[in-house]
Order: structure tokens, then C-alpha cells, then sequence
């Protein structure tokens, strides 16, 4: 069902987006419609985690395993229960040339319910473009503004049918 997956240069280190994003319980502070987040197991480099979104009249709650790799600067989210048929997805953080930052960042899922699939597939652009920009603006809150920009280097969203 809904996929995008994104390149983004921008001016912060790795080390400091990788963290930024690993700071899931810290998402209802800036993320838009993250209304509570729990990190409920850790396990090492792995660590469960509760959220709960809401849009509307609709608050889902949904569990994921996240799977640290600081070496590699990689983060990996695995789906465990919630309103998802289905939930990949992965982010990775590598040194840009001018001391920036390359994030690539995939997310493919589907809801059980249609009534969810059809709304967000009405708002799914929109409601990647929000999420990608409250990442950017919590990253400018905490690192300070840089002299480069943000800079949208791929882009693929994708809103087909599955037959998962």
C-alpha cells in the first residue's frame, strides 16, 4: 500500500540525526499527531516501543521493535502488533561530503481497516511531507541552524494496492 522512500541531505552529523530518530519516546514533543510514546523493553541495541497516533477522531496504538545499528548508522523498525496489516521501516544516516548528512529513510505499510487505508491514502503526501519537516525542525530545535540547507535529493511515494 503506501510507500515512500526518501534521500535528504541535511546539515547535521549522522551521529545527531541517528539519535534524533532513536529518541522515539521523545516523538510526541514535536511529531505531528504522535500523542504518546513508551519504550517498553530493552534488550542491548533493541528496544520496544509503544505509540499511540491520533487524527480526527481516530487514535491507534501500535507496537514496534527498533533495531539500533550505531555502527553502521542504520535503524531498523519491525512491526509487532497493532492496526497494521504490515510495517517496514528503515532509516540510515551517511557522511555527506560537506559535513552534512545523507538520510535515506523507506516506509511501506497497510492498515487492517479500509476505513484507515482510504483516509490515509487521501493524506499520505501530505502526511509524509509534515513528518519529514517536524524531523528537520526538532533537529534545527536541538542542533542549531547551519549554514547549508536541507536539500531533497530522491523521492518516491507510492500509493498502489497490495495484495499482501
Amino acid at each position: 500500500m503506501p510507500t515512500h522512500a526518501e534521500k535528504r541531505h541535511l546539515p547535521y552529523r549522522p551521529d545527531e540525526l541517528f539519535g534524533l530518530v532513536a529518541g522515539v519516546d521523545q516523538y510526541p514533543q514535536f511529531l505531528p499527531w504522535c500523542k504518546a510514546a513508551r519504550i517498553t523493553k530493552r534488550e542491548g541495541a533493541v528496544f520496544y516501543a509503544d505509540l499511540v497516533i491520533a487524527f480526527k477522531v481516530y487514535r491507534e496504538r501500535f507496537t514496534s521493535k527498533v533495531t539500533l545499528h550505531p555502527e553502521e548508522r542504520r535503524i531498523d523498525v519491525e512491526y509487532i502488533d497493532g492496526p497494521f496489516r504490515y510495517l517496514n521501516n528503515h532509516w540510515a544516516f551517511h557522511q555527506a561530503e560537506d559535513g552534512g548528512c545523507i538520510v535515506d529513510f523507506y516506509v511501506d505499510f497497510e492498515f487492517k481497516s479500509r476505513v484507515l487505508q482510504r483516509l490515509i491514502g487521501l493524506l499520505f503526501n501530505e502526511a509524509v511531507r509534515r513528518m519529514v519537516a517536524a524531523f528537520e525542525a526538532r533537529a534545527r530545535q536541538l542542533y542549531g541552524g547551519r549554514e547549508t540547507t536541507s536539500k531533497t535529493l530522491e523521492v518516491s511515494s507510492d500509493l498502489a494496492t497490495s495484495s499482501r
